[in-house]
């Protein structure tokens, strides 16, 4: 490959490697390496913070270079590591090294009094370039433009004037605070990629190789499936258990979109539906309690709020999502005339209890020991032992060595891109806290939308959806907390409400076109435009872009205030949701005009916000609506699905 061709490739994503022969043996030796540290450095270590991120991340880089390819505009993809893939797995344990045996002093020197050594800055240097190169193989290079333009104010912004002027900042200082300080590279975010998050992502993988996926496809299935539109509901449902647990919308697509996508297809959902109903649902999970898929802990971590508060607060959102979802499933259904699965092809809820029913154990030790104030990472780790304990109680789903092993192999390997886009959000972050930027932005903001909150939230919404996407939860959502949350704090908002309101739109930010991941992960499965998926998608999931916007306006749907005003909010709130639905698919108990879609959204939103005036008009235009359609007795049904692109 030439030197251009070299150059135009690094632009693009890298590729994820089909290794054989011995890389695959030492690729799977580290990750299990790594597997056996994190449990060891949870449970039994007693190790200095930066000690523990520094080996966690060298070994996540080393696995990097030799998992993932240079880039996927390759003409010749290889699938075994280069000699270059090779020697900088090697600089990246070299360095976690340094770091590590150096890790009393790096910590403790004051920067000024103490300068760094030649060695100190080669080292460092070392750290952050393969942090960039790692986070652009495996997210791709939309991020490392956010690193660029980060790296470009924080050494030229003193030539800029008024607001957004800073101190000059030498390239020295500036190295210093990205690979030296818990501002940069050992901040917040690879702090949480490094523990919590790793750790749920190893229980997630050992929930998988139990046997826990198949239990919980039939069990949705059992519940769901002889309805109209089953299988499209068994693949909210199905999501939303793994969603809440894997954190990963992409990844969740990805696992259990290869069974999903393809039974809604043959069930008569067009393919474009079909994976927006699974990219839509894969997504929810993150914002479903109890687990949140790491949301919570994030948060926790972040606002220093208690792990049952925030699942306590985002229980009601999490729950008008996936009825919203379910909703728009089945009225989609009746849309499209889909008729009901046979009822031989669907599994007893009692047969599928009692092949599994201990499946549900793991889940109740989490919930158990994260309510008795125990650490994440410590759950997570308990939950791993209650999956292994339970998988013996039936023969074939017993975890042995081979199994247990691969497990930890897997999980390992799945951190990869969460622990790569934490370390390039952590180089972000450091150049916001040198130059004050975080304080800056907020006055920006209130001075654009000059103090008002709807403008403010609608703006922090959009800057939250840019910065979060291609990335992962984790790193998206405390990026962009250090950005907006100070705005909306400043106008009043709660912390808890600031605070979900970001981790909504980081999240949703994964099937927002037009770099919507989860979204094309779908699209691949269900052979559809990814475009089309994405749009539909949105469509699917608007709840979860108006439920924030809701609950900020209205606490009680953060179970803040008296029962009645919770019980009051909620009752609309589901309605609201249901006639939202139904406006955006455009079928209530027919196929609506266009001004019943227009009064069906409007007065879905008037009645999610449950003060009595905006409830009693949208609960009235919504009975005006329903009498219509039903006064009207015609109903039009294609008499076969639609076809989408």
């Amino acid at each position: 490959m030439n030197i251009r061709k070299l150059l135009v490739s690094w632009f693009a994503q890298g590729y994820k490697r089909n290794l054989a022969s011995y890389h695959i043996k030492i690729v799977g030796f580290t990750a299990f390496f790594l597997s056996v540290y994190q449990i060891w450095s949870v449970i039994w270590g007693k190790l200095d913070p930066l000690n523990q991120m520094a080996i966690h991340l060298s070994f996540i880089l080393a696995l990097t270079f030799l998992l993932y390819g240079y880039s996927k505009k390759d003409v010749i993809k290889s699938h075994a590591p280069s000699v270059m893939d090779y020697l900088f797995a090697v600089l990246s344990i070299s360095a976690g090294i340094y770091f590590t045996i150096l890790a009393e002093r790096i910590a403790t020197r004051i920067p000024i009094m103490n300068p760094l050594s030649a060695l100190d800055i080669f080292i460092g240097l070392v750290f952050v370039l393969l942090t960039i190169e790692a986070a652009r193989r495996t997210i791709g290079f939309p991020i490392i433009i956010i690193v660029f333009i980060g790296a470009a104010y924080t050494l030229g912004g003193h030539h800029l004037s008024g607001m957004l002027s800073h101190r000059k900042l030498s390239p020295i200082e500036f190295i210093d605070e990205l690979a030296f300080s818990f501002n940069g590279l050992w901040g917040s975010p690879i702090s949480v990629a490094a523990t919590f998050v790793f750790m749920f992502m190893l229980f997630g993988s050992f929930l998988q190789k139990s046997g826990a996926g198949e239990f919980f496809y039939k069990l949705s299935a059992s519940i769901a499936g002889r309805t109209r539109g089953g299988s499209a509901k068994v693949a909210v449902l199905t999501s939303a258990f793994f969603g809440s647990i894997s954190g990963s919308p992409t990844a969740n697509v990805v696992t259990t979109g290869n069974f999903t996508i393809p039974v809604s297809k043959k069930s008569g959902y067009p393919p474009a539906i079909a994976a927006a109903v699974e990219a839509a649902a894969s997504t929810g999970g993150s914002i479903l309690p109890p687990i949140m898929g790491s949301s919570a802990f994030l948060m926790a971590a972040v606002t220093q709020m208690s792990y049952s508060s925030i699942v306590i607060a985002a229980l009601i959102p999490g729950i008008l999502y996936y009825v919203s979802l379910l909703s728009m499933v089945h009225l989609e259904a009746m849309r499209l005339n889909l008729p009901r699965p046979a009822k031989e092809d669907i599994p007893k809820l009692k047969d599928v209890l009692k092949e599994g029913w201990f499946y549900v154990i793991p889940m109740i030790v989490l919930v158990f020991f994260l309510m008795q104030g125990f650490s994440a990472s410590r759950t997570g780790f308990y939950g791993i032992l209650a999956v292994v304990a339970v998988s013996w109680f039936r023969k074939d789903t017993r975890m042995g060595v081979r199994k247990i092993i691969a497990s930890m192999i897997d999980g390992a390997k799945s951190s990869i891109p969460v622990t790569a886009a934490s370390g390039a959000a952590g180089l972000i972050i450091a150049g916001i806290m040198t130059t004050g930027l975080g304080g800056k932005l907020t006055s920006i903001v209130l001075g654009l939308t000059d103090g008002m909150i709807f403008p403010t939230l609608l703006l922090v919404m959009v800057i939250c959806i840019i910065l979060g996407m291609g990335m992962p939860v984790a790193a998206a959502y405390i990026l962009t907390a250090m950005l907006a949350a100070p705005a909306l704090i400043e106008l009043g908002v709660t912390v808890m409400a600031a605070h979900l309101f970001i981790v909504y739109f980081s999240i949703f930010s994964a099937i927002t076109p037009p770099v919507a991941v989860a979204s094309y992960a779908a699209a691949g499965i269900a052979d559809a435009n990814p475009n089309r998926v994405g749009l539909e998608a949105v469509k699917l999931g608007i709840v979860g872009f108006v439920v924030p916007f809701m609950f900020v306006l209205e606490p009680a749907l953060l179970m803040d205030g008296s029962a009645v005003e919770i019980i009051i909010a909620f009752l609309t709130a589901v309605i609201g949701v249901i006639a939202l639905g139904a406006g955006a698919i455009g079928w209530l108990k027919t196929r609506t005009t266009l001004l019943e879609r227009i009064l069906l959204i409007t007065s879905g939103a008037l009645t999610m916000y449950a003060s009595l005036l905006t409830s009693g008009i949208g609960l009235i235009i919504i009975t005006i609506v329903f009498i219509l359609q039903h006064k009207r007795k015609i109903t039009k049904v294609p008499a076969t699905p639609r076809i989408m692109s």
